[in-house]
């Protein structure tokens, strides 16, 4: 029987679990196995993970991106400091406040930009600013950039070693957001430790759930002070799971033979797919390059209230200055097909 048309383009959390991530769950699920992370599983993936990396790593599993993100920051910034962002990125925007509560009150300084993308003259000019006012006010810590970033847009690697060089020159740790971070690679075409430890970031946080996991993300740690003492960290926050094997067989399955990149390049090549219909719709307008797995289009109302009837399902965003209609938000995934793309603009 042939599965119905998907129409839930409004992330990629929808998406099923992937079945090499349901079968690595099925073989952990038998017997007995050593609690809070002291299994075989959790240390297979850390041996995996040093393998993809081409580094020493400190691998955490947890079971959210929002745990991943604010835990890592809060082992690199005081309660009384800040961090450094893009006015777009999920830690501002999407945590709930998460980070600033695991962080004991550091501030976010978020950073306008027009694509998601921070240029170095603002990181320079926000650096230089906060060093002026001494104690009352709270320094800059940490650079938290995202890849890709919330509009679907990449950094180059020269983008990357060019803010994270000014960052180190001002003493700052350096976190990278990988929610999407697969998505970066295949658009990249480059190795993980390109855009990880060699673009000068410290710590990462890892997504898996986007990319076909149930339910699992991991911090990836460069720097040996900073994995220190992050186990108590995730302890003392109500993220240590005494059966973690299952988080780990989830993140291991996903590195295991490059299948997070492959998943992450087939959604990039439906996003493409997808964007170069939009592009042939006069009513269309596309105001971010279409580089991961996002694509933001500006359609009429009636268009977007017409695909809503029709059981479409996308987030509507605050519209871009200049263009008329409404922008929606549609997501691509390891588990979108070529039809459902064309049923989509078949739609419109």
């Amino acid at each position: 029987m042939t599965e119905a048309i998907r129409k839930n383009f409004a992330s990629d959390n929808i998406a099923p679990v992937c079945p090499e991530v349901m079968r690595a769950l099925d073989r952990v699920n038998h017997g007995s196995a050593a609690a809070y992370g002291e299994d075989r599983t959790t240390a297979a993936l850390s041996a995996l993970a040093r393998e993809v990396f081409e580094h020493d790593v400190w691998v955490f599993p947890v079971a959210t991106g929002t745990a991943a993100n604010s835990l890592a920051l809060s082992a690199a910034t005081d309660p009384f400091g800040a961090v450094v962002c893009d006015q777009s990125a999920h830690i501002a925007n999407d945590e709930g406040g998460a980070p600033e509560f695991f962080m004991h009150g550091a501030k976010l300084v978020p950073l306008p930009s027009a694509d998601g993308r921070m240029a170095l003259a603002d990181l320079d000019r926000a650096l230089t600013e906060n060093g002026g006012h001494g104690v009352h006010t709270s320094p800059i810590q940490t650079l938290s950039l995202t890849q890709s970033t919330e509009w679907g847009t990449v950094y180059t690697l020269e983008q990357l070693g060019a803010l994270t060089a000014r960052a180190r020159d001002a003493g700052l740790a350096t976190h990278l957001d990988g929610a999407r971070l697969g998505n970066a690679i295949a658009a990249l075409g480059c190795r993980p430790a390109d855009v990880s430890w060699r673009a000068g970031f410290d710590m990462i946080s890892f997504g898996g759930t986007k990319n076909g996991a149930m339910a699992a993300e991991a911090v990836v740690i460069f720097r040996e002070d900073l994995a220190k003492n992050f186990l108590r960290r995730i302890k003392r926050s109500g993220h240590l799971w005494s059966k973690q094997r299952y988080l780990s067989a989830q993140i291991h399955a996903l590195l295991e033979n490059d299948l997070w990149l492959r998943h992450a390049a087939h959604a990039n090549t439906m996003a493409q797919r997808l964007a170069h219909g939009l592009r042939r719709l006069p009513v269309a307008a596309l105001p971010f390059e279409v580089q991961g797995n996002e694509v933001f289009v500006v359609l009429p109302e009636r268009a977007v209230a017409e695909l809503e009837t029709q059981g479409y399902e996308f987030y509507r965003w605050t519209n871009p200055p200049g263009l008329d209609g409404v922008l929606i938000r549609l997501v691509t995934c390891w588990a979108t097909e070529s039809r459902d793309v064309d049923a989509l603009l078949a739609a419109l």
